[in-house]
Formats: structure tokens, C-alpha cells, sequence
């Protein structure tokens, strides 16, 4: 008798769009697609969404015209990857930019609390096999911000990159953007 090892099927960024035209997916469903997996995002509570609205607030004011945040909206990571992070910037205004989802981008913001293990570990390791060159966790668990910058190979990270500089940020400390080096942003502002 011959087996077979069972194992996911893994899904394309091309064929997720495809599920989402043809309504697969329920109006507001939570679903991401992350590596080639399809994941269900936790819930959002009340702290989460006010840390978010805060920190939404202050990155467009630091940062201001010629950017554009965008709020839980789909990023074109890599062909397997089309995650929703909390809080996306992107070079140039809006309408100025293709009717897709961006693939350019300047800074990545996780808003974490209950996610808080799997955006280090397997947030951070997916942004960092996309080189992306600076992503930041907005940590309510110990109120400070984390800055993930330098991605490197690693095969030991669960999409084989990390990133080699992780700096804990606390309230009395600034924060600034890579791409806006001008936009220094206090840490006590970004935190509830």
C-alpha cells in the first residue's frame, strides 16, 4: 500500500484575488494570505483600534503631504503574500498611484497586543523576506515600540529571513521613518 504525505495546499497571490472577485470570501471576513496560507486575523478589541487610530494620527501628521497611510488595507508582498498590517506607508498620494494594492513600501506598523509573538516572529519574518527595510510593532503589552530594520537570511526563521537590528523604543525616545528621516515621532505619542 502506497502513502502519501499529507501536506497544505498553498495559495497564490493570484489565485487569493481570484477567491475574493468571485465572493468566496464573506463581506469583512478576516482572512489574510500569508506565506501561501490562508489566516483567519484575530479580532480587533478596543485598545487595539484606539492604539491604532493614535498612531494612524501621528504617522500622517509627522509625516505629511507625499505619503500616504493606508489603514488595514491588502499589500502586494510576494506572489504567496498579501497580508493587511494595521498601518502601511506608501510613497506619493493616492491618487496618484496605480488602482492596485502597493507593493512599494516605505514603513510597515503592527499595532500588537494578543498577536504580539506572531507579529516578531512570523510578521517580522515575512516582511523582512519582502525587503522591507523598516517595520515597527507598537507593543501595548510593554508600552514601548519595537524597530525591525536590516533583514537578513536566516533559515532558521519561519519564512527564512529576520531582521538583524531590533531596537526597543520607550516613552522619553523618538522614533523616525527611514524613508523621512526628518519625521521625528515622540514614542509617548504612539502609545495609549
Amino acid at each position: 500500500m502506497a502513502t502519501s504525505e499529507i501536506r497544505p495546499r498553498r495559495w497564490t497571490r493570484a489565485e487569493y484575488e481570484r477567491l475574493i472577485e468571485v465572493g468566496f470570501f464573506q463581506p469583512g471576513e478576516p482572512i489574510e494570505l500569508i506565506g501561501g496560507q490562508l489566516m483567519v486575523s484575530e479580532p480587533q478589541g478596543r485598545r487595539h483600534a484606539w492604539a491604532l487610530a493614535i498612531v494612524d494620527h501621528r504617522l500622517r501628521a509627522a509625516l505629511g503631504s507625499g505619503w500616504t497611510v493606508r489603514t488595514q488595507m491588502p499589500v502586494d508582498l510576494d506572489e504567496e503574500s498579501e497580508p493587511e498590517p494595521d498601518l502601511a506607508v506608501v510613497p506619493g498620494n493616492p491618487e496618484a498611484q496605480p488602482v492596485r494594492h502597493p507593493a512599494r513600501l516605505a514603513l510597515i506598523v503592527e499595532v500588537a497586543e494578543s498577536s504580539l509573538a506572531g507579529d516578531r516572529r512570523d510578521k517580522g519574518s515575512l516582511y523582512a523576506r519582502a525587503g522591507l527595510a523598516d517595520y515597527w510593532i507598537v507593543n501595548l503589552v510593554d508600552r514601548c515600540v519595537e524597530v525591525y530594520r536590516a533583514p537578513v537570511s536566516d533559515p532558521a526563521a519561519p519564512y527564512g529571513w529576520r531582521y538583524a537590528s531590533v531596537t526597543m523604543l520607550r516613552p522619553g525616545e523618538t522614533v523616525s521613518p527611514l524613508a523621512a528621516p526628518g519625521a521625528r515621532i515622540p514614542i509617548a505619542d504612539l502609545l495609549p
